[in-house]
């Protein structure tokens, strides 16, 4: 393996365990801001060691071992004793000699789940929404600044402000590391669901890189939707958002080609569709709408329905998925809603309806650099017969991207923007991402 190979590898081990690794830190020492540090310092030491020596067969309990070393190494040796390191300075200093595993046994709480821990944790009150969603995106879902700030369409340097801030708070609170109860729990569960739905987003449909999904995430996500659902089964919004998550993973495996191109919903083999995901989520799904009125998390469970209970493409069932989008707009309005009723409103009542709903977003400046607002009217103005006009979409499209394989799918519409007439939809295909308003310092409207 060349030292090149050897970097990537280690990039994508750490996008795929950083988030375990942190957690369970955090459970050690108390202190989520101590427990990325520590983390960063074990990535460093594979930095400088796995060139040499190679990937090690588990590079996860590798990363966590080293960390749990450095931090003992660093009480032990009375370095550095900060107000953040008080809390790990007591627990080792008392008990130096213990064994790190039986350290770790020593705290518990009623859910043996680090990662949903930290989640809790992340959004605690004591942060604003927009921090608590920002924090927990970059600790428990591995996300850099930058695809954070994608996903809110904000800037860079605001997400990085708000999870240092994140960060200070906490510290400065010595909020301890478990999962509230009774009224706390239910106060946190919004931005909790919240967080869930966007790390099962990044998953789904990359915001950048060389790879149109992330399925570690979406693994994640929905497994950690699925305890919650356990811990709440009374909260429709819960099985709405796992219903959500199962009906849009149960076609993954048909939504890459063989050379691992994107392949759209409407030209996706229905035959590799996980049915056993997709019972499972129409299960959830009845669930939620069971419990009482739905909410947003429902709404877009009900829409995925639609695609699910469909055989065959051309039986979808594209007037209530309009409807529905139309229901998710009153409740949550939001630009992004309103660009996926134009393409559902395109595919039931002809694409001149829906491109002049797509027409009257273009002036909205949170889609300024949104590639699927253009992507959207390049399908629509190519099904109307503008070869040209669909062209300079798809080429603008394509020029927002960061991902690669979205970027390539782009320019071959872009080459024959009449091809496949009818059957694509650019935005049919993903997930329902930033349903919300723009503004995360309200707070969501459930």
């Amino acid at each position: 393996m060349t030292a090149a190979d050897t970097l990537r590898a280690i990039d994508a081990v750490w996008r795929i365990e950083s988030a375990r690794v942190i957690a369970g830190l955090a459970r050690i020492v108390r202190d989520v801001g101590l427990a990325e540090d520590l983390a960063q310092d074990a990535l460093v030491a594979a930095l400088e060691r796995w060139p040499e020596s190679g990937v090690p067969e588990n590079p996860g309990a590798w990363l966590m071992t080293t960390a749990k070393h450095r931090a003992i190494d660093l009480l032990r040796r009375g370095t550095r004793m900060e107000r953040k390191h008080a809390e790990l300075g007591r627990l080792v200093e008392e008990r130096a000699d213990v064994a790190v595993d039986e350290l770790e046994a020593t705290i518990d709480d009623d859910i043996g789940d680090d990662l949903l821990r930290l989640m809790f944790v992340s959004c605690h009150p004591f942060l604003s929404t927009e921090a608590r969603v920002a924090l927990t995106l970059r600790l428990v879902g591995g996300l850099t600044t930058e695809e954070i700030a994608r996903a809110f369409l904000v800037p860079e340097a605001t997400v990085a402000q708000r999870i240092v801030r994140a960060r200070r708070t906490l510290a400065e609170a010595r909020v301890p590391f478990e999962v509230p109860r009774g009224d706390e729990r239910a106060g946190r569960l919004s931005s909790v669901l919240e967080v869930l739905y966007l790390v099962f987003n990044e998953g789904y449909a990359a915001t950048a890189g060389d790879d149109w999904m992330r399925p570690a995430l979406c693994e994640d996500a929905l497994r950690l939707g699925r305890i919650l659902a356990e811990l709440t089964p009374g909260e429709p919004e819960v099985h709405g958002l796992v219903a959500l998550m199962e009906i849009q993973a149960s076609r993954s495996g048909a939504r890459l080609g063989p050379s691992g191109e994107p392949v759209l919903l409407l030209d996706q083999d229905r035959g590799r569709w996980d049915r056993l995901l997709i019972r499972r989520g129409l299960a959830a799904l009845e669930r939620a709408e069971r419990l009482g009125a739905r909410g947003p998390y429902a709404i877009q469970a009900a829409i995925a329905a639609c695609h699910a209970r469909a055989r065959t493409a051309e039986e979808t069932d594209w007037e209530r998925i309009a409807a529905l989008y139309e229901e998710l707009g009153r409740l949550t309005p939001s630009p992004v809603v309103e660009l996926n009723r134009a393409v559902a409103v395109g595919m039931a009542r002809g694409p001149a309806a829906g491109l002049e709903l797509a027409d009257a977003l273009t002036s909205d400046p949170s889609l300024a650099s949104y590639h699927l607002l253009p992507s959207v009217r390049g399908d629509l103005l190519a099904k109307l017969g503008r070869s040209d006009e669909a062209r300079a979409e798809f080429e603008r499209a394509a020029s927002l991207t960061r991902n690669a394989p979205v970027r390539a799918l782009l320019l071959e519409r872009a080459r024959s923007p009449l091809a496949t007439l009818g059957v694509r939809s650019p935005l049919a295909t993903l997930p329902r991402k930033r349903w919300q308003s723009q503004d995360f310092s309200r707070k969501p409207r459930r």
